[in-house]
């Protein structure tokens, strides 16, 4: 008889920094309940089909697999999105662009916001759920990453928020925003990183941009200010040791008031500008 307390202790088999985490979440999963179920009713044995559900995606954890295209799913602020190996996987460092988004703009405005790159739509959900009278965009140029983020915006009840096929800009022609985000690829072609960890399995086109990682984030810049209105703002996520190259590259195409936030390893993680004539600093 295979008990759930049993099954808890196969974390030691995981090279992960999350083992334990990681385990809990695929118990849970496979029975169906909460994580807390686990620790109410250790001694519950587990069927044939349960256990051997729960040993086939433990052999792909131990694999490498992310959990989260385990479960199909990732919490992201204050939502539960649905994920695939379309996309990247949402990420906590990713919820400073939302913190710094709704702190940066007035929470009354009814403000026209673009999401770059929105992949599961996380971005641009979680801003459409805090400011509803905000009109928010997403754009991707993947196809099926359009069509995921769409049904996230369904599945959460956000659906209201736009989200268009566009390779960055493309399909905007004329259209101006007042706030525009993204968290673009921003790895180096021959980053180390990249054949470690769960980013091995997600898609490369959401992770290397050039030799330097900063090709996207270059192509941004130069239509972004024909895309924001006066005083409109630009926010990118960045590796943490690229703030100091993208402070400049924004400040060499017109933006002012330019700075980066801090994550909560204080790591420079995102960068912001204004696309304005003036240098006092200006709300959205």
């Amino acid at each position: 008889m295979t008990t759930i307390a049993c099954l808890l202790q196969r974390a030691a088999c995981l090279d992960s920094d999350s083992a334990k985490l990681d385990v809990e979440l695929l118990l849970a999963h496979v029975l169906g309940q909460s994580r807390s179920y686990l620790y109410t009713w250790p001694g519950k044995a587990l069927a044939a089909d349960e256990l051997e559900q729960f040993e086939q995606l433990l052999a792909r954890r131990r694999a490498g697999e992310p959990v989260a295209h385990l479960l199909g799913r990732q919490g992201f602020w204050t939502l539960d999105l649905r994920v695939s190996t379309d996309t990247l996987i949402p990420r906590p460092d990713t919820e400073l662009l939302v913190e710094t988004a709704l702190a940066l703009c007035a929470a009354r405005s009814p403000l026209r916001v673009l999401d770059l790159g929105t992949g599961t739509g996380a971005i641009a959900l979680a801003l459409a759920s805090e400011r509803p009278q905000w009109q928010v965009t997403g754009v991707d140029r993947v196809a099926e990453a359009v069509q995921l983020a769409q049904h996230n915006a369904l599945s959460c009840h956000l659906g209201g928020v736009r989200f268009l096929h566009s390779n960055w800009f493309s399909a905007l022609a004329g259209e101006r925003f007042d706030l525009i985000v993204s968290n673009p690829p921003y790895i180096a072609l021959l980053d180390p990183h990249l054949a470690q960890g769960d980013v091995r399995f997600e898609p490369m086109s959401a992770l290397v941009s050039g030799a330097d990682g900063l090709d996207d984030i270059r192509r941004i810049l130069v239509d972004a200010g024909a895309h924001l209105n006066e005083r409109g703002w630009l926010l990118l996520e960045h590796g943490w040791q690229q703030a100091a190259a993208v402070r400049e590259l924004m400040q060499r195409a017109g933006f002012s008031q330019v700075q980066s936030r801090r994550d909560l390893a204080g790591h420079e993680r995102i960068t912001l500008g204004q696309w304005a004539h003036q240098q006092e600093a200006l709300a959205c």
